[in-house]
C-alpha cells in the first residue's frame, strides 16, 4: 500500500487542522493505519491509530481529548482532526499501515508538516 499524508500547514496555537492520508490500493479496509509525529531533535512517536473497522481507536497520552482519528473505508482516506493545538505539537506528521499491528508500522507514507505557534 502506497500512502500521502497532506494538510498540514501553519496555525497559532489554540487552532486546529485536519490531516488526511489517501492510500492506493483496493485493501486499504484491511489495514490498521495510524500517525506518528517527529519534531526536530526528537526520536518518531506514536500519535493515534485505528483498525480496520474504526470501531477501535488508540492515542498518546499528549494528545488525547484533543486529536480525533478516524477512517472512510469508501475513500481510502485515513484523518487526523487536531484541536487545541500547542506549540509542542510542531512536528513532521507521517501515516502508517499495518495488516496485523497496532500500532502500525509496516508501510509509511512521506509526512506533512505541522507548525503550531505560540
Amino acid at each position: 500500500v502506497q500512502l500521502q499524508a497532506f494538510g498540514g500547514g501553519l496555525v497559532q496555537a489554540g487552532g486546529c487542522l485536519r490531516l488526511s492520508c489517501a492510500a492506493s490500493g483496493r485493501t486499504f479496509s484491511s489495514y490498521a493505519m495510524g500517525w506518528f509525529r517527529q519534531a526536530p531533535g526528537k526520536e518518531r512517536e506514536f500519535v493515534a491509530a485505528i483498525n480496520w473497522s474504526g470501531g477501535s481507536t488508540y492515542y498518546a497520552d499528549s494528545v488525547k481529548g484533543r486529536f480525533t482519528i478516524s477512517r472512510d473505508n469508501a475513500e481510502n482516506t485515513v484523518y487526523l482532526q487536531m484541536n487545541s493545538l500547542k506549540p509542542e505539537d510542531t512536528a513532521v506528521y507521517y501515516c502508517a499501515a499495518s495488516r496485523s499491528n497496532i500500532p502500525p508500522l509496516d508501510y509509511w507514507g512521506k509526512g506533512t508538516q505541522v507548525t503550531v505557534s505560540s
